[in-house]
């Protein structure tokens, strides 16, 4: 790609969508996850991470991930040495055309790293932050230009779950949260827009409400761990592995729909949600839960474990990418 198509400007953003090179700023678990996605996407990558010895780690993640990403489908010209690795965020950011920041959750480093990104990335460059519980409102306050921060909060393993949740602040530029949504779109993503800040965003609030009453059904004494594993991975999760509860509902209900669902299973649900917990994680839950895992994992190999979710992820991406009648 010239240099011409590597900047040029969506006319109704102001923000480069056409995406060449990409900053990734921090080179942990998600870091290195989104590196290899953005390697296996064609396009070239400059990493930073002060972690002593981070460079070697994160070139050794990628070529554990690189196999996965073939059995995907690599794009025209993706290679892992296309990736390049430098001292810190100016030199990461200077010459790139996206940054994607997965620094530690701390507000006094974020405001660091965006103040020092905000000053060596053009001003047409959006800014994204991988923060599970911070705002962009709060991240952006450290910048010349606050316009171009958004949040761009993937699932773990970016590299093979499709969500990418993308939001603005208070002072986020509309052609920021516009270009982000199109860049992750044409790299396979499936990005969603919220619509307003929340703590820990949208899918894992989620999540959250389910743990909330999975942790109090261990600690009333309802189920075990490895029970309550069961009844989602063996029950409503491969539902929802293909299509969303709202979705569900409505074909729960028949010709009648979503509305049909909600005249008939509406008292059931009020009368569920009266009688959910309100757990705490006391010392006595933790050690409950910790070792309800432990027995259910027992003798079981955790890199196997890891190995195969990862390529029943593959083959159910895949497979959901040719239904196209599922939303």
């Amino acid at each position: 790609m010239d240099d011409a198509s590597e900047r040029a400007r969506d006319p109704d953003s102001g923000y480069r969508t056409a995406i060449g090179r990409v900053a990734v700023i921090g080179t942990g678990v998600i870091g290195a996850s989104w590196v290899s996605q953005f390697l296996g996407s064609g396009l070239d990558v400059v990493a930073t991470d002060p972690a002593p010895g981070a460079e070697d780690r994160l070139r050794e993640t990628v070529a554990r991930h690189w196999p996965v990403l073939e059995s995907i489908g690599l794009a025209p010209g993706a290679s892992p040495e296309r990736l390049t690795f430098v001292a810190g965020p100016e030199e990461a950011a200077e010459g790139a055309d996206f940054v994607q920041e997965n620094g530690p959750e701390r507000l006094e480093i974020k405001h660091e790293t965006y103040r020092r990104l905000d000053a060596a990335a053009a001003p047409d460059v959006v800014l994204a932050t991988s923060s599970s519980g911070l705002t962009p409102s709060a991240v952006q306050t450290a910048c010349r230009h606050p316009g171009r921060v958004v949040l761009g909060h993937p699932f773990n393993p970016p590299h093979l779950v499709p969500l990418v949740e993308v939001l603005g602040g208070e002072r986020t530029d509309e052609g920021a949260i516009a270009a982000a949504m199109t860049f992750y779109a044409r790299i396979g993503k499936r990005p969603i827009r919220l619509r307003r800040e929340l703590v820990g965003h949208v899918a894992n609030r989620l999540q959250a409400a389910l743990w909330r009453e999975a942790f109090h059904l261990v600690g009333s004494g309802a189920a075990t761990v490895a029970d309550i594993d069961a009844a989602i991975a063996h029950g409503p999760g491969l539902r929802w592995a293909l299509m969303g509860p709202c979705l569900l509902n409505h074909l729960s209900g028949g010709p009648g729909g979503l509305a049909h669902t909600l005249d008939h299973l509406g008292p059931l649900m009020e009368a569920m949600w009266a009688d959910l917990g309100d757990p705490r994680l006391t010392p006595e839950l933790k050690q409950a839960l910790v070792r309800g895992l432990e027995q259910a994992l027992e003798g079981r190999d955790r890199d196997a474990m890891v190995a195969q979710r990862d390529r029943l992820l593959v083959d159910l991406v895949r497979q959901k990418r040719e239904a196209p009648d599922l939303p």
